[in-house]
């Protein structure tokens, strides 16, 4: 079977027309295997005792760690409303139901516009959302773990095809299940940063050239841990064996794709979020339904996010992440 001559040898700088778009025989390809992603998704999900549940897309308040993002205020009859950036709040909340629970959902992010060079970032998008009681960061990146091989694994098999119209090399797919990925600190990934003579701060997130950087080192994906505590939210949980330090974790793709997938073992107590809250400048009042439900009681847990529109871009190859949206809405350009 030939390959697609449509497929782009660099990034496009736009969709083009949504029909051109939504005919172009490489946004089939795509898409086809993207739908089989999410089916393998809820399929691995299923097995492991997670129950599916639909979160709401607009509350009173949202994550409030979006990297630079602006959130999306509406007016909820009479009172203002958010688009969610994510459904983190609602992901603990829901553990007082299920004690394994899982989404897929879209989030609403208007991110500045100099991300439209990094060719991973859309304003809207949609999530593999997944929270576990009881459970510690070491657990979830194994689940991570196991959930990648599981998918890329099934839609090699199944949508073999897909893949040779793409040109899709699947022999580095194929490692995906080959055993644990990499692991590294954030201390670690700065280090290697200055090595290569990129300024990255130590107390911060490792930025989006950074990421790039450390992603086209590596063959296979790997994670990154123990981010300085001022660079995320208060809900990701403290190191209480090394303060200053948070038990979370991202996930990076291979080959220069950058971040996959965040996720943390959660705060859960009330004092301690306050704490957090007041510490990077929320104000608690804004979270009240979610402060309740905290001082009544929520499990301790664990979870993640992972972009499905990231993870598709990762599995199919693409150049842009915008290739994996059928209705791409890339930051700062009007579109349908």
């Amino acid at each position: 079977m030939t390959q697609l001559s449509a497929v782009p040898t660099r990034e496009p700088a736009t969709p083009g027309s949504t029909r051109e778009h939504l005919s172009s025989p490489v946004t089939s390809a795509v898409l086809t295997i993207q739908s089989r992603m999410l089916a393998a998704t809820r399929s691995f999900l299923s097995q492991h005792g997670f129950t599916e549940v639909l979160l709401p897309i607009l509350g009173p308040v949202t994550d409030p760690g979006a990297r630079g993002a602006k959130q999306v205020d509406i007016d909820y009859y009479g009172h203002r409303y958010k688009l969610m950036t994510s459904a983190i709040l609602y992901k603990q909340a829901s553990l007082t139901m299920f004690d394994k629970i899982y989404c897929i959902a879209p989030n609403v992010r208007l991110e500045p516009l100099d991300t439209t060079v990094t060719s991973r970032h859309l304003a809207e998008f949609h999530q593999i959302d997944v929270e576990m009681a009881g459970a510690s960061r070491d657990q979830v990146m194994r689940l991570v773990e196991d959930l990648v091989g599981y998918v890329t694994t099934k839609v090699l098999a199944d949508v073999a095809e897909e893949f040779e119209r793409l040109g899709r090399d699947i022999q580095t797919l194929a490692q995906l299940s080959a055993g644990p990925f990499g692991r590294r600190t954030h201390t670690d990934a700065v280090a290697t940063l200055r090595e290569l003579g990129h300024p990255q701060n130590p107390d911060g997130e490792i930025d989006w050239a950074g990421e790039a950087m450390l992603s086209r080192l590596e063959s296979r994906p790997f994670f990154v841990t123990d981010y300085p505590k001022g660079s995320r939210g208060f809900y990701d949980r403290e190191n209480p064996q090394r303060p200053g330090f948070l038990r979370n974790f991202d996930l990076i793709a291979a080959e220069g794709y950058g971040e996959l997938c965040s996720g943390s073992e959660r705060e859960h107590d009330y004092a301690a979020i306050i704490a957090r809250m007041r510490e990077t400048g929320e104000n608690p009042a804004k979270y009240a339904w979610y402060l309740e439900m905290v001082r009544e009681g929520i499990p301790a847990s664990a979870g993640f996010g992972i972009g499905v529109e990231r993870l598709t871009r990762y599995i199919a190859g693409l150049d842009a992440v915008w290739q994996a949206c059928a209705y791409p809405k890339i930051p700062g350009v009007v579109a349908p």
